[in-house]
């Protein structure tokens, strides 16, 4: 088994002058080959070795995805010590000391725009030594370093100690840690996921075995880069194949990155990109208001297109089979027409989507697959390093999860740890070389969920006939109704999301009573609008219940002769509805910083609201507390 560092190495020798890193800071995009890389990692790392850093001492890296950040991590790596990635979207106080004290960090590498973060904890953690910053500046404390000025010394220490240097990297082992990844903070009290260096490169070569990457591949890496899904996929997936990552181009504000995205992804041209369903329905929600922007015609041939292409399609595990002479030469039309236009906007070269981190919505996989650019399905965690599944060109079935990384062993248990046949429901369990070392410091929480070498995911599914892993959801989001049957909310939440334009956000709730509620957050724009076209006066009370009823009529197009009929069970569709002023984000803690619902604190704070929603009074849509809600809303 390899290390990074080894990894690495091999690369260099294969595509030295290959364009592995991208990054903007100006008018245009600029590249380093991966020779070039290496120069940057041996003086960084050696840079870091003038400090006296030592094998197994831990430093955080906070930083905007950009080619500094890979470069610092493997010069973390090169000297034995172990990288703790902070998310960027990290903004309480706490949290942030929480990570820094529990790891022990000795240093801290920040952006420009980060540094501030850890300057307002570092009075509360003397054991920091020092806070390198990547950006140059004048604006240095006591205990700053510059990434610039490291490098410097980096170059004086490596021309002095170069037989040093390179007995140093090579001392590090497989078993070793690379990195302390910390859960995305559910609890107050999140986890260090502990990955060796072999985790990494086990998932790697894994991943290998689900599709091919070439050396023309190019992705822009539109998630946090410490997110375990974008370092090891993209970060390390494409280096060892000589393939090329670039960054988003960093704004002063998350918003102002954002709208860098568009004009990014010409630029780059990706071949590939990773996503999760945050990201892919605001993909989806812009193609479909430029159409709408296009006049009601091009919307009805776009619709029209969109419903052959899913005819012809399928699932894609027997795309056309049995109509292509009807719609293939039909689809090639709209194709030219409609499709191929779209696909100017993400560049026109990618070819495929990897969705992870969440449960895409199938709807939104059809989309994708229509338009001709398929968003398949993967999963994982990040205690396996992070890659378990995922669906490819060459192999897929959409609403699946896809299939198995190899070599790596799967096996669906009951309650009581009883292996289930294929088909039948329960509990993922994995072994395999990307399964974590464990917990940082917490023994208890490592032995709850590694057990004789298997890892319990906490994660409902079934194994297919044919190999396809369906992954339901997290057993603790469980919808549990009064006589015990359970259910996966996540399918039908993000359903009701991509599918309809006026709800912003929605969450399921069902703890053994007798019928399921929904929390909304409505798309106020979308319903005034709406209103506005209508003729009705924003605040009239008229606007209240016209705003109401839409809402409803949403969610009814997933009962009988709607048209979503039959895509979900009916008992575990909502019988009432509860609307909400304030959507669900990072800032409030309801979302994590993988924008996934926090549903304990969600459900802790609109505990008053669930309750009355089992009342009779609640679900009547038009009770008073949904009609104060819109009001303020609307005003």
């Amino acid at each position: 088994m390899k290390t990074i560092p080894i990894f690495f190495e091999q690369s260099v020798k294969r595509f030295p002058e290959n364009i592995y890193l991208q990054e903007k800071t100006g008018a245009i995009y600029s590249g380093i080959t991966y020779k070039q890389t290496k120069e940057l990692v041996y003086r960084f790392a050696a840079g870091l070795m003038t400090l006296g850093i030592r094998k197994g001492d831990r430093v955080a890296l906070i930083s905007e995805g950009r080619i500094a950040w890979v470069v610092s991590e493997l010069g973390i790596l090169y000297n034995g010590a172990i990288n703790v990635p902070l998310s960027v979207k990290l903004t309480e106080p706490d949290e942030i000391k929480f990570r820094l004290a529990h790891s022990g960090a000795r240093f801290v590498i920040a952006s420009g725009i980060q540094a501030g973060k850890i300057r307002a904890v570092r009075k509360d953690l003397p054991e920091i030594e020092h806070l390198i910053v990547l950006d140059d500046t004048d604006n240095l404390e006591k205990g700053d370093l510059l990434y610039s000025t490291l490098i410097e010394a980096g170059d004086v220490f490596y021309s002095n100690n170069e037989s040093f240097f390179h007995q140093t990297w090579n001392s590090v082992s497989p078993d070793d840690v690379a990195n302390i990844c910390y859960t995305s903070g559910t609890t107050a009290d999140p986890k260090g996921i502990m990955l060796t260096h072999g985790n990494y490169m086990a998932n790697v070569e894994q991943a290998y075995s689900l599709m091919e990457i070439h050396e023309y591949f190019r992705i822009l890496l539109l998630l946090p880069w410490d997110h375990a899904f974008a370092h090891t996929a993209g970060i390390y997936c494409f280096m060892g194949k000589g393939a090329s990552v670039a960054s988003v181009q960093v704004g002063k504000t998350p918003m102002e990155t954002l709208r860098n995205l568009p004009l990014n992804l010409r630029e780059i041209k990706p071949t590939v990109l990773l996503s999760v369903p945050a990201i892919a329905n605001n993909f989806k929600k812009n193609i479909e208001k430029n159409i709408r922007e296009k006049g009601r015609i091009v919307e009805k041939l776009f619709k029209h297109a969109l419903k052959i292409s899913r005819l012809y399609n399928g699932n894609g595990w027997k795309k056309g089979l049995g109509c292509s002479v009807i719609f293939k030469p039909l689809l090639k039309v709209y194709d030219l027409l409609i499709f191929r236009k779209i696909r100017e906007g993400f560049g026109n070269c990618l070819e495929f989507f990897v969705g992870g981190g969440a449960l895409l919505d199938i709807e939104l996989q059809h989309f994708f697959y229509a338009i001709g650019i398929p968003m398949f399905q993967g999963y994982g965690l990040t205690e396996a390093s992070p890659i378990i599944s995922s669906n490819s060109i060459s192999k897929h079935k959409l609403g699946s999860s896809g299939y198995l990384v190899v070599p790596m062993d799967l096996k669906i248990c009951d309650e009581n740890g009883i292996d289930l046949l294929s088909g039948e429901k329960g509990e993922i369990t994995i072994r395999g070389g990307n399964v974590m070392l464990g917990y940082w410091k917490n023994k208890e929480a490592t032995d709850a969920v590694l057990k004789n070498g298997w890892l319990h995911t906490g994660d409902l599914g079934y194994m297919d006939e044919d190999g396809f892993l369906y992954v339901l959801g997290r057993y603790k989001s469980l919808l549990i109704a009064d006589d015990g049957e359970k259910y996966s909310p996540e399918g039908i939440e993000e359903a009701i999301i991509g599918q309809s334009l006026y709800i912003e956000q929605c969450m399921l709730y069902n703890n053994q009573n007798s019928y399921t509620v929904i929390l909304i957050v409505p798309n106020v724009m979308a319903l005034k609008k709406y209103l506005a076209e209508k003729g009705v006066d924003f605040f009239s009370p008229e606007a209240q219940r016209v705003a109401l009823n839409i809402i409803e009529e949403e969610l009814q197009e997933y009962r009988s002769n709607g048209r979503f009929a039959n895509m979900f069970p009916l008992r575990w569709l909502p019988a009432a509805i509860g609307i909400l002023d304030e959507g669900f984000s990072e800032e409030n803690h309801l979302l994590n910083t993988t924008l996934k619902m926090v549903r304990g604190k969600i459900s802790e704070k609109y505990q008053e609201r669930l309750e009355f929603l089992y009342t009779p009074g609640g679900k009547d849509m038009m009770n008073q507390k949904n009609l104060e809600t819109m009001k303020k809303l609307l005003g």
